[in-house]
């Protein structure tokens, strides 16, 4: 894969108050340069939720409604976010959900398209039992002795999945077949079908 290739990408990952749709306590965005995580120009946030977080969203990740109390609340936040995200290519894990968050609170945000490392994976690995993150991290073991924090925060997210971005992407010859194996039907960037030949 030439990475030199690619257009602008973030990997994105986001945490929340356990509501659905949730509050959003914590944004990861880490951009992927030349095949390489580039922690220096990402962007990380935590944030007050509208509504506390839930007990079992704290087990999660950690972030109780006490460490919470004094950080900024979205409004505060949201166009440095918006603005680090710009018009990028974003890549999550299971982005369904981090798109969809992030674009209830960033309405104006239009990413040009999104990367599913869980469909990429299933599509480069797929005889693996499971492809939940835990899982793609034991099978197959990226580099991770630089990631920030801990599992379940958004920065380490998005840096494992960053990790298992580039490691996935090494098994594609350009930049349109990882996007026809990892872009999700209905999402920014999906591939137009092929149409019908037609006799007009």
């Amino acid at each position: 894969m030439n990475f030199s290739s690619w257009p602008p990408l973030l990997v994105v990952d986001v945490e929340g108050n356990g509501a659905n749709l949730p509050d959003l306590v914590e944004v990861a965005a880490l951009p992927v340069r030349q095949g390489s995580p580039d922690t220096s120009t990402a962007g990380a946030w935590l944030t007050k939720p509208r509504h506390p977080v839930t007990p079992f969203a704290t087990r999660v990740h950690g972030l109780s409604n006490e460490r919470l109390d004094t950080e900024p609340v979205w409004e505060e936040i949201a166009d440095q976010v918006g603005t680090l995200l710009g018009t990028s290519w974003i890549c999550a894990h299971n982005a369904h959900v981090d798109h969809r968050v992030l674009s209830a609170h960033l309405p104006a945000w239009r990413p040009a398209g999104v990367l599913d490392t869980l469909r990429l994976a299933k599509a480069t690995y797929p005889g693996l039992p499971k492809y939940s993150l835990d899982a793609l991290i034991e099978d197959l073991r990226p580099d991770l002795t630089a990631a920030p924090a801990h599992r379940h925060r958004a920065t380490y997210d998005a840096y494992a999945t960053a990790q298992l971005l580039i490691l996935m992407a090494d098994r594609y010859d350009t930049w349109d077949q990882l996007v026809a194996a990892a872009v999700p039907p209905g999402l920014p960037g999906a591939p137009e079908p092929d149409k019908d030949p037609t006799l007009w």
